[in-house]
Parts: structure tokens; C-alpha cells; sequence
């Protein structure tokens, strides 16, 4: 590139901020301007679901870098400032005043938003969504002990807030329209884990259940209607049904979209060789597993940049790790690794009903496709071994606890 080159990122989150540390940290001299919808500087969004709405953690806490660190590294931060378009043709970005930037690679890390179903009464004051530090500030301030909370969706979000809440004396009403929470993640046969906790935690988790509307009141939500005619009063709704990957941009300037985001290679690079993508929104090329995958993981939005960075560098790059993420709901913690859309058993290895086990995901030849430890902690590279191996292993060993897991490795 000649004479100074300009790197600009699109996206004020996890991974905007982690791009921002790669450039400067491999070398790049460079400008780097960073737009940011939002008017805090970057931050980790998992802490919203989880130790904020605990009481544990406040906003500076999980903010990546404060402002000095980005004037130390001269990095252009400009908040509140949303990107319009994007010409891959003239290699610039167009702003919402009409201003323009030129660029010579451009990393798009654009997220996710709330997916917002077409609920009658979703616009009404009282009903929360949950993806921005804004939206957790606003959902805080109504988690009062002895209020009630109704939320849409036994997905992560909406169970992890649903934890937070009941910590806190607030009365919750789940509604979930599958057999099981998270049976999309995880099967049903591991929801019902999850499904136990929470009753056990004196939620009132109603599955197999739609929602045909939130009832309203003076302009102001009151709790849900169901299909089945009965009805849920609550002093607040949370509608956590998901997120929608932010790929606007990246569709209308022409980028190859595919699999529910941005089709990249295992460099991260779109299939404009100027333009990487990263995080919620990039569907990649995974070399150990043949396939494309789009997670909405924190760990990606983390460990994805580097490689992204290293490539518009022009070093070669290959984004390896295996799909990672965890929560903390009650006295629950878990991890989960791998990648098993599709899958043909799970198999349990220790006290299930104690909540304190390993659950493995396997294909028809028993090669293990993903595990997730809950309450243990000293399992996780040998659970990231077995899957790397692609190996088939004997499901009654993993099974045992007496069967060392680092043995099982082929």
C-alpha cells in the first residue's frame, strides 16, 4: 500500500475494540478509524445478561479500553456514528450526514439485534429487548423484589435475565413455544436440565406455549395473552427470541451472503479481498469441521479479529478454534464446545440430577461432535481433544467417570 494506509472498522463492539489492539499490537502504523453506533465505547455484552444485572458489575467494569487507551494508540473512535453504506467498488464508506471515508481494507463487525417478532403490543412501554448496554440499563431499573417479569423465549438471554431476576425477588413467567428450553442449542434431552433449574428456582416455565399477544393497558404492557387463551399478568415484558445478524451493509454493497451471514474463508475474508468479517455476522469456512458456521458467541467476537487482522496485513491466517460459550445461571455454570447441529446421541458422564456432569454430543459413528461440562472444571481441553480427533470413541467409557477422558483420545 502506498504511503500511509487507512484500516477502517465497522462496528463499536467486543470485536471492533479486539481489531483495534491487533492493528497496533502486529505493527500497523496506519490510521484506524472505528465507527461505533452507540455512545459508550466498546464493551462485552455477555456481562448484560449476567453480572450487571446481578449487581456485580457496571458499565466500566466490561468496557474493553478506556478512552485514553485509544488516544495513546491513535485510534479514530467516533461514537454515535452510524455507517450508511458501504462502496466496495471506490473502497469507502458513506456516513448517515453524507460524508464519506476511504479506506484500504475495511473489517465489518456489525453484530447482531434483537429479532423482534410481530407480536400485537410489542411497541408498548414496559416491553424490553435485551442486546445493548441501554436496553440493560432500562431492564434494571424495573427488576424490583416482589415485581413480576414476563419473557418470551427460553433461549440464553431470556434465562440468564430470568436468573438474574428471580436472584433478586422478582416473580417470573417463562414462555417458550419448543418442548424444552435452549432445544434448539442443545436437544431436548439436555434442555430439560435446564428446564428443572429454573422450576427448581420457582420459575413458572410454561413450554409448548404462544404467545398471540402482549396485553396493554394505558399505553403500557400488563403481561401476555396465549394461544390457549390463558394469560400472564406481568409489571414487565422481556421478548428474547433471538438475535438477526446486522448484514445491511454487506448485502447492499454486494458482498457474497449465505448461511444467515457473510460468507468468509477461513481467513475471515469476504469475497471482496479488501473487506474481512468477523464476529456475529460471518459465516466462515471451519477447516476442521467442512462446513461454514455462524455462531453468535462472545468467543468469536474475541479471537476472531487477530486472524482477520493478520490477513489484512497480508500474513496468513486460518481461524481454527472450536465454537466455545458459557453461562451462569443460579448455582449453574457451564461450558460448551464444539459444533453438533446435527447429532445422533448424548451421552452423560456424572450427576446429572446434581448438576454436576460432562454431556457429549455424537455422530451415528460415535465420534464426539461437541461436550459441555456443567459445575466441573478441569475437563475442557481433554471434552476440545476428542473432538479434534474426529475419532470414534466407546460411549460407554465416556460414560464412565472412572475412564480417564485424555485416554479416550484417539
Amino acid at each position: 500500500m502506498a504511503g500511509s494506509p487507512t484500516f477502517v472498522i465497522v462496528g463499536g463492539g467486543l470485536a471492533g475494540a479486539k481489531a483495534a489492539e491487533a492493528l497496533r499490537d502486529k505493527g500497523f502504523d496506519g490510521k484506524v478509524v472505528l465507527f461505533a453506533d452507540e455512545d459508550h465505547l466498546p464493551y462485552e455484552r455477555p456481562p448484560l445478561s449476567k453480572e450487571y444485572l446481578a449487581g456485580k458489575k457496571s458499565l466500566t467494569d466490561f468496557t474493553v479500553q478506556n478512552s485514553q487507551w485509544y488516544n495513546d494508540h491513535n485510534i479514530d473512535v467516533r461514537l454515535e456514528c452510524r455507517v450508511a453504506a458501504l462502496d466496495a467498488g471506490n473502497r469507502t464508506v458513506a456516513l448517515a450526514d453524507g460524508t464519506t471515508v476511504a479506506y484500504d481494507k475495511l473489517l465489518l463487525a456489525t453484530g447482531s439485534a434483537s429479532r423482534r417478532p410481530p407480536i400485537p403490543g410489542s411497541d408498548a412501554k414496559g416491553v424490553h429487548y435485551l442486546r445493548s448496554y441501554d436496553d440493560a440499563a432500562a431492564l434494571n431499573s424495573v427488576l424490583k423484589e416482589g415485581s413480576s417479569l414476563a419473557v418470551v423465549g427460553a433461549g440464553w438471554i431470556g434465562l440468564e435475565v430470568t436468573a438474574a431476576a428471580r436472584q433478586r425477588g422478582v416473580n417470573v413467567t417463562v414462555v417458550e413455544a419448543a418442548k424444552q428450553p435452549l432445544a434448539a442449542a442443545l436437544g431436548e434431552t439436555v434442555g430439560e436440565v435446564f428446564a428443572t433449574l429454573h422450576r427448581d428456582h420457582g420459575v413458572d416455565l410454561r413450554l409448548e406455549a404462544k404467545v398471540d399477544e402482549i396485553t396493554v393497558a394505558g399505553g403500557a404492557a400488563t403481561g401476555l395473552r396465549l394461544g390457549d387463551g390463558s394469560t400472564v399478568d406481568a409489571d414487565a415484558v422481556l421478548v428474547a427470541v433471538g438475535a438477526r445478524p446486522n448484514v445491511e451493509l454487506a448485502e447492499r454493497a454486494g458482498l457474497s451472503m449465505g448461511d444467515g451471514g457473510v460468507l468468509v474463508d477461513s481467513s475471515l475474508r469476504t469475497s471482496d479481498a479488501d473487506i474481512y468479517a468477523v464476529g456475529d455476522i460471518a459465516a466462515a469456512e471451519h477447516p476442521l469441521f467442512g462446513e461454514r458456521i455462524r455462531t453468535e458467541h462472545w468467543a468469536n467476537a474475541l479471537k476472531q479479529p487477530a486472524v482477520a487482522v493478520d490477513g489484512m496485513l497480508g500474513e496468513p491466517a486460518e481461524y481454527a478454534e472450536l465454537p466455545y460459550f458459557f453461562t451462569d445461571q443460579y448455582d449453574l455454570g457451564m461450558e460448551y464446545v464444539g459444533h453438533a447441529p446435527r447429532f445422533d446421541r448424548v451421552v452423560f458422564r456424572g450427576d446429572v440430577a446434581g448438576r454436576e456432569f460432562v454431556a457429549f454430543w455424537l455422530d451415528d459413528a460415535n465420534r464426539v461432535l461437541a461436550g459441555m461440562n456443567v459445575n466441573i472444571w478441569d475437563v475442557l481441553d481433554d471434552v476440545k481433544a476428542l473432538i479434534k480427533s474426529q475419532s470414534p470413541v466407546d460411549p460407554d467409557k465416556l460414560a464412565d467417570p472412572h475412564s480417564p477422558l485424555g485416554d479416550l483420545v484417539g
